[in-house]
């Protein structure tokens, strides 16, 4: 629906279907933060356990996680849904994105409050276990005693993070300064055109992560920790070998 009324730079659909466009895009890029946050916590614990299932890794504790997820990243969308209306411009109508529409005020106040519980508290969370396994990975490598490389896992660890912060860093940036560039106390020397565009560059860099995530998950699923405990195996292999 967005596509076809970008391309057509009017919306047909009415201001339910525009509300609800927008919930779902912003519903669909907080669960996506969030599941990713668990992902990393998973994978710490798979690396620092890997001959035992941890808690994350039981189906019953998994689908509770997964409706917790929902139901949190619902509150704290549902607020977006007063800030977002289609506008009539001439004889066409527009479904604006909630960071061009609505009081910028209370706009403004509620997307750093997204932001905080939407993305940096998540990422913060997320660096905080990836640099656990860094520092796990590396222990283990300083300690074998041939050289068996980790360097996979460490690439992957630095990608998680790399991908995470290039997707969506520069969208919560821009919808703040978008949101603020409309404040009556921003300078008027700076182009809200100029703001506006690289908002708009930034919206699609962060909903790319629905096409990235399929290869993440991938990269970080079973494989992982297969190659892991192959690592690890190798390892304990070599130490029993050296020591008689």
């Amino acid at each position: 629906m967005l596509i076809r009324s970008y391309a057509n730079d009017n919306w047909i659909y009415g201001d339910v279907l525009c509300i609800f466009n927008r919930y779902v895009l912003h519903a669909n890029l907080y669960t996506s933060i969030l599941f990713l946050t668990f992902i990393s916590i998973d994978r710490y614990l798979l690396m620092k356990y890997p001959f035992r299932e941890h808690i994350l890794q039981k189906k019953e504790f998994a689908i509770l996680i997964s409706l917790a997820v929902w139901v949190l990243v619902t509150l704290e969308v549902l607020p977006i849904f007063p800030f977002i209306n289609s506008d009539q411009s001439g004889k066409d109508t527009i479904c604006k994105d909630y960071a061009s529409s609505g009081n910028p005020k209370y706009n403004l106040i509620y997307s750093l409050c997204l932001t905080l519980l939407g993305f940096l508290i998540p990422l913060s969370v997320m660096c905080f276990f990836y640099y656990k396994m860094v520092v796990f990975l590396k222990r283990r490598s300083r300690q074998q005693v041939t050289a068996l490389p980790l360097d996979k896992p460490l690439r992957l660890v630095v990608l998680a993070v790399a991908i995470f912060s290039v997707l969506f860093t520069p969208y919560h940036i821009m919808r703040n300064v978008r949101i603020a560039s409309r404040l009556d106390s921003w300078p008027r020397g700076c182009s809200q055109e100029v703001i506006k565009t690289l908002y708009i560059v930034t919206r699609p860099l962060a909903f790319l992560n629905s096409a990235i995530n399929p290869i993440f998950y991938f990269l970080m699923g079973d494989h992982f920790r297969e190659m892991l405990i192959s690592k690890l195996r190798q390892y304990f292999k070599s130490l029993t070998s050296f020591r008689t």
